[in-house]
């Protein structure tokens, strides 16, 4: 086994679509980081004097001014009481401009990095990796190699065995440290601004990235087990496409909750748990809905149930695969 590991792994090293795809892995998510980093940059010196300088102007116009009068002449149009005695304070944020309507700039807010933006660094990922799972043992079926590699190991569970053990371990290896630095790297950009970045952030954080590791890896896997199974990397791909366009219209047709939706499930194995709206009754609605009735639109979905969800998906497709390999002539 030691020795079909160290084939597979040179045979990974010279595929240049693989190390293509795993290169796209690494680079991507760096150019997500950067944009992410960027785009939440706080504004400089110049632009907030800027900006006072045009608060400032627009405070002294005479229309302002005459607002503010009446909101200390007649503090109940305005929605405050006359006896309120910050009432001058309290016209002033009410009606004078404020810097934040003239500038508008996005904080670094790593709880909803984690929602968002982590959980589409961990989507993208999967895919590229997916991609290479296939691609890797495609070749060896449209070239032909698969029954020259059958020659010199005849057992063909060990040969189906070693495959999967490269491409599971260096997807999880690769996406592990890929996630790991995308988000210490975010992590130490709101350190370095002085925003909320707790140790306890970044370690919800780097499970976040433990996990999607795991489900990254688990996509590469299931890519190159139907590929296995499929022969054809055109087919796998085809075959995935049809799936998810077909599935999502059934779903969206039947009306099936969105526990059972795959994305609801993926987020949340990575997310440790993932919010979901289901359809409640009109009862509901009412002023005395009632009782007994479940009128909660929101539920939560536990990692655990969408573990046994996406778990049994590529449990099923390696089981077929290494079937279907064991069994199947091969040209």
């Amino acid at each position: 086994m030691r020795r079909l590991l160290h084939v597979e792994l040179t045979r990974l090293r010279w595929r240049r679509a693989v190390l293509l795809l795993l290169l796209a892995v690494v680079a991507l998510p760096v150019v997500f980081g950067v944009a992410r980093a960027w785009s939440t940059t706080p504004p400089s010196a110049e632009d907030l004097a800027r900006v006072d300088q045009q608060v400032a102007e627009e405070t002294a116009r005479p229309y302002v001014q005459k607002q503010l009068e009446r909101c200390l002449a007649k503090p109940q149009r305005f929605g405050l009481a006359a006896d309120d005695p910050d009432l001058q304070a309290q016209c002033e944020s009410f009606v004078l401009p404020q810097r934040e309507w003239f500038l508008y700039y996005e904080t670094l807010d790593l709880v909803q990095e984690r929602d968002e933006t982590g959980l589409a660094v961990v989507a993208l990922v999967s895919v590229l990796l997916l991609l290479a799972g296939t691609t890797l043992v495609g070749h060896d079926w449209n070239s032909g190699s698969m029954s020259n590699q059958l020659l010199f190991e005849t057992r063909r569970t060990r040969v189906w065995t070693a495959k999967a053990l490269v491409v599971f371990a260096v997807s999880l290896v690769l996406s592990l440290v890929v996630f790991s630095s995308y988000w210490l790297a975010l992590w130490a950009a709101a350190r370095s601004r002085d925003l909320p970045s707790s140790t306890g952030i970044l370690v919800d954080c780097l499970q976040d990235g433990l996990r999607g590791a795991l489900v990254a890896a688990g996509a590469a896997l299931g890519g190159y087990a139907l590929t296995m199974l499929f022969r054809s990397t055109v087919a796998t791909l085809g075959v995935l496409f049809a799936v998810a366009v077909a599935g999502g219209a059934l779903i969206a047709v039947l009306g099936i909750d969105a526990q059972f939706q795959p994305q609801t499930n993926i987020a949340a194995v990575v997310l440790d748990g993932a919010d979901y709206y289901v359809q409640v009754p009109d009862e509901c609605f009412t002023d005395r809905p009632p009782p007994g009735i479940a009128c909660d639109e929101e539920k939560v979905l536990p990692a655990a149930n969408g573990s046994i969800y996406v778990g049994s998906f590529l449990l099923l497709a390696g089981a077929a695969s290494v079937l279907s390999f064991r069994r199947r002539d091969v040209p």
